[in-house]
C-alpha cells in the first residue's frame, strides 16, 4: 500500500487493526460485479514493514471476494492521507500455496515434450488430480447409482448418499464416488444433522459438474 503523504508506521498498524473482522465493502468501479454494498470477513491483517513512511507491506487473510485495493483505499481515508494499492501478490488460495508453482514456460515445454516426443515425464510432475481441489471442504460419498444423474445436473438426494462429513446449510460441499473420484461441487440445501433423519429429499444442489456423463450407468428411468 502506498499512502499519498508520509505517515508513521505505528499509526498504520493501529488503523490496520480496525479492519479485522467483518467489514463493509462496495466493489470498485473497475470490477466485474455489481457495485452493491456487501460484507466480507478479514481473518487477519498485519503490517509487516514500512519504507520511506509511504510504502507499507501488508499481509492479509480474508474470505473470497474481498477487494484488497479497496482495503488500501479505505485505510487511506481513515489515515487522512489517501492511499492506493501499489502491488498485489496472492500467496495462498484455499489449500494451494506458492510452493510447487510452475511457470507458463515450464507448462509449454512439458506439453511440447508430450505432444512431439511422446514423453509425459515433465507433464506428470506438473498436473495434479482435480480431486486435490476438494481438500479443505466437506465431502459427501455417493452411491454409484446416483453418480450419473448428478452428471446430468440432478441434485444429490438423501437416498443416494452413502457417507458424509459434517457441513452446514449453505456450505460448499464436494461430491465424490466410492472410489474417491470427483463428481461435483455444490451448495448444501440442509445441514448434515438433518441428513440422518431424511429418507428422501434434496441435500446438495450442484454448482459445477466435474465428471463426464455416462461414466457410470444410468439408474433412472
Amino acid at each position: 500500500m502506498e499512502t499519498h503523504e508520509k505517515v508513521d508506521l505505528p499509526i498504520v498498524k493501529k488503523i490496520a487493526e480496525e479492519f479485522k473482522g467483518t467489514i463493509y465493502q462496495r466493489p470498485p468501479v473497475r470490477s466485474s460485479v455489481k457495485r452493491r454494498l456487501r460484507t466480507r470477513k478479514v481473518f487477519d491483517i498485519e503490517v509487516l514493514e514500512g519504507k520511506d513512511d509511504k510504502l507499507f507491506l501488508l499481509k492479509i487473510s480474508s474470505e473470497p471476494g474481498t477487494y484488497m485495493r479497496k482495503i488500501c483505499h479505505d485505510m487511506g481515508i481513515i489515515l487522512g492521507t489517501g492511499a492506493h494499492m501499489r502491488e498485489l501478490r496472492r500467496i495462498r488460495s484455499g489449500i494451494f500455496t506458492e510452493n510447487g508453482l510452475v511457470t507458463l514456460q515450464e507448462v509449454s515445454e512439458a506439453l511440447y515434450m508430450w505432444k512431439n516426443c511422446k514423453d509425459e515425464t515433465d507433464l506428470r510432475k506438473i498436473l495434479l488430480p482435480m480431486e486435490i481441489g476438494l481438500c479443505g471442504i466437506p465431502k459427501i460419498i455417493l452411491d454409484d447409482n446416483a453418480v450419473n444423474a448428478i452428471a446430468y445436473g440432478a441434485t444429490a438426494n438423501a437416498p443416494g448418499i452413502v457417507a458424509y462429513q459434517n457441513f452446514k446449510k449453505g456450505d460448499l460441499v464436494g461430491l465424490i464416488t466410492l472410489k474417491g473420484e470427483g463428481v461435483a461441487i455444490g451448495k448444501a440445501l440442509v445441514d448434515s444433522n438433518s441428513v440422518q433423519q431424511m429418507k428422501k429429499g434434496e441435500v446438495i444442489k450442484p454448482n459445477r459438474i466435474l465428471i463426464k456423463r455416462d461414466v457410470y450407468p444410468r439408474a433412472w428411468k
